[in-house]
């Protein structure tokens, strides 16, 4: 067994530092950009007169670094050659993850957005797995040139993790001659819903509340008659871009179905499998950058005359961190090694629990390190000048989305007891 990084790999990271610290770095200290990283950050972000929403001049530029990223052909890394991309592997993106956020923060990986130098596309990948020619062409093209921007219905204002039982349901009606469906429902939590040109909004078509068949993903234009922008979610962290939207009798033709009628949560575990293991590689990184700052400031201060990093008090917790950083790495690392080795179709039945395993120890182990790293940095260290509170607000979320930590315990706990999440014995495609 071989534990190096391959050398090309190697290699690669090290030009993706030299293009940051060439274009991407002097951009961020160009024009006052600063702000958006320093203690002012979250105001300098936030427009609180427009719901809390982003700021026009924070977007532009995370735009314009995209922009620089994709020129010097980093950006699409993951995507197939056809779409501009090198296919780029699970490893090789679970790597790159880590290393961005173990740099600390930076335009050049902005978690808060999901916004990094090395995309992330899980909606791309919907479509790549479940969309047909016309979609493809339109909306993987679309969202590469910029011109499309999805928010992802799932969850519901009384529904989160129990995605089976969704309110939002769709019924055949037809109009002018074509066959198509009437939506009526709300989603909560329509990230980017302020910017969205389309929404993927999931509902029941048919079957019981509860039944994993019978949910369908629609394909829904953000500008369609009785869509409609209820509220903004404030968060722990802001902006916010997450909406709570209502869809009131809003109707599309057959071709707005993306994947199979009936067979939607086959989408959506595509979403957030591809997601759950990226998370888990960047809270690891976030992880461990907290702590190697935590060690080098523990070694400058000197209380009563000798350095923090003396006393065990401060080192044993680092310690503890540090170890449980290098065990979660291996597993992280193993298992994206394992998905590239898995046909996409068989994720879900083969490595589900694997997944669960690596989001959700790391999300909680980098909420942890940011809370570390805040006590021993003392007063300082809970203040906005450092970046510790930025890290474990973010982190935070990530306990939350693509599924809560009891979610993912539920699923690594039924694999091991060889049942699905409703208690029987296990199916080859177990309910979400």
């Amino acid at each position: 067994m071989n534990f190096e990084l391959p050398p090309d790999l190697v290699s690669y990271l090290k030009d993706l530092d030299e293009f940051i610290d060439k274009e991407i770095t002097p951009l961020q200290e160009s024009n006052d950009n600063q702000r958006f990283f320093d203690h002012r950050r979250e105001d300098a972000r936030t427009n609180w007169a427009a719901g809390g929403t982003p700021t026009e001049e924070w977007e532009e530029l995370l735009i314009e670094a995209r922009r620089r990223a994709d020129k010097a052909g980093f950006y699409r890394f993951s995507l197939p050659k056809k779409y501009g991309g090198s296919e780029g592997s699970s490893l090789w993106m679970a790597v790159i993850r880590e290393h961005l956020a173990a740099k600390g923060l930076g335009l050049f990986n902005d978690l808060q957005n999901e916004a990094s130098v090395v995309g992330n596309f899980p909606v791309v990948e919907m479509f790549l797995q479940f969309g047909n020619e016309d979609q493809k062409r339109q909306f993987i093209w679309g969202q590469l040139n910029g011109h499309v921007l999805m928010t992802f219905g799932l969850t519901e204002p009384h529904h989160g993790s129990d995605a089976t039982y969704l309110e939002t349901a769709a019924v055949r009606h037809g109009r002018v001659g074509q066959a198509g469906w009437l939506i009526n429902g709300q989603k909560m939590w329509q990230t980017g819903q302020h910017r969205a040109t389309h929404c993927i909004v999931f509902a029941r078509t048919a079957g019981k509340a509860g039944a994993s068949s019978g949910i369908t993903a629609f394909i829904v234009p953000a500008n369609s008659e009785g869509v409609h922008i209820e509220s903004y979610q404030w968060t722990f962290n802001m902006p916010t871009d997450h909406a709570t939207t209502s869809f009131t009798d809003v109707w599309v033709p057959n071709t707005a179905i993306l994947g199979q009628l009936n067979q939607g949560l086959s989408v959506a575990q595509c979403f957030v499998h591809e997601n759950r293991i990226r998370q888990a590689a960047s809270s690891l990184g976030a992880a461990n950058y907290c702590v190697r700052e935590s060690i080098e400031y523990a070694k400058s201060r000197k209380p009563f005359g000798r350095p923090l990093i003396y006393n065990q008090a401060i080192q044993f917790p680092l310690v503890r961190l540090a170890t449980q950083i290098e065990m979660l790495r291996l597993l992280i690392y193993k298992t994206a090694w394992q998905m590239d080795r898995t046909e996409k179709s068989r994720i879900e039945e083969v490595l589900t629990d694997r997944i669960a395993m690596c989001n959700y120890w790391a999300n909680a182990l980098c909420c942890e390190a940011a809370d570390r790293a805040i006590q021993v940095h003392g007063a300082i260290g809970y203040s906005r000048h450092k970046p510790f509170e930025h890290i474990y607000r973010h982190h935070r979320r990530y306990r939350i989305t693509e599924g809560s930590e009891e979610i993912q315990m539920r699923r690594i706990g039924a694999k091991l007891a060889s049942l699905n999440q409703s208690g029987r014995k296990f199916e080859a495609k177990p309910k979400l």
